[in-house]
């Protein structure tokens, strides 16, 4: 186990995209890192990008569809740091944009494995570690999707919708305690998640660098503050009219 000193934050989806983006906000923010994906090279090229020595970037390989992987990352940060001070549930995934009945059984489990289950599973893993050190704070990353509920999107809205609701009766229970619970919003991100598509000016979309700034200003909010809930979308709409 590490020395104590700088805070921890534990990232999902670390490898790109926000969850990178994230990451190299909250090392020049003087966090020491839990980097997750599934990508081992993913997540080296991040830690590179922090500058961060391994003893304080450490790397898990994590599935999120799988039941034992947020135990898992939770128990691997634990070890290393022996506290966890901020949790930052970024992992997300969808397939292609089709009609729900287009998609598969496969592909219906892992959305609501990844988007949802385990950010629950991270969140009550996590919590009673806080609770006990006396504070934290846990950012869930949801999506606009989870709002506006579009067609071809149902099981991913749905995930996220959820995650939403989540993360509010989480922010309740929680804060009395000194965990702090906040929900991002976002619209449309510049990112693999969203394939090419002619209908989408993606010079107009937000970058993973804007989500991490907010991230960054919630986790430096007054202590007589917290933006429980963030919706962040780009100054100008992105869809073409079609």
């Amino acid at each position: 186990m590490t020395a104590p000193g700088q805070p921890v934050a534990v990232i999902t989806g670390a490898g790109r995209g926000i969850g990178q983006a994230v990451a190299l906000a909250l090392a020049r923010d003087g966090y020491r890192l839990c980097l997750a994906a599934r990508t081992r090279e993913e997540l080296e090229q991040t830690r590179a990008q922090t500058g961060l020595a391994p003893k304080d970037s450490l790397i898990v390989l994590v599935d999120l569809a799988e039941i034992e992987a947020p135990s898992n990352l939770i128990e691997a940060a634990l070890d290393l740091y022996g506290r966890i001070d901020v949790l930052v549930n970024n992992a997300g995934w969808a397939p292609p944009r089709r009609s729900l009945v287009k998609v598969t059984e496969s592909e219906q489990d892992r959305m609501l494995a990844v988007n949802l289950r385990a950010p629950v599973a991270l969140t009550r893993l996590a919590a009673p570690h806080m609770l006990k050190q006396g504070g934290g704070a846990i950012i869930n990353v949801a999506s606009s999707a989870g709002l506006r509920a579009p067609a071809l999107e149902a099981i991913y809205a749905a995930a996220k919708a959820g995650l939403i609701a989540f993360s509010r009766a989480c922010f309740t229970e929680l804060r009395e305690g000194g965990v702090r619970v906040s929900v991002m919003i976002p619209g449309l991100v510049d990112t693999a998640l969203i394939p090419a598509n002619k209908h989408l000016d993606r010079t107009l979309m937000l970058r993973p660098s804007d989500v991490a700034a907010a991230i960054s200003r919630i986790l430096a909010a007054a202590p007589q503050t917290w933006p429980a809930e963030v919706v962040l979308e780009p100054a100008r709409n992105p869809e073409r009219v079609r």
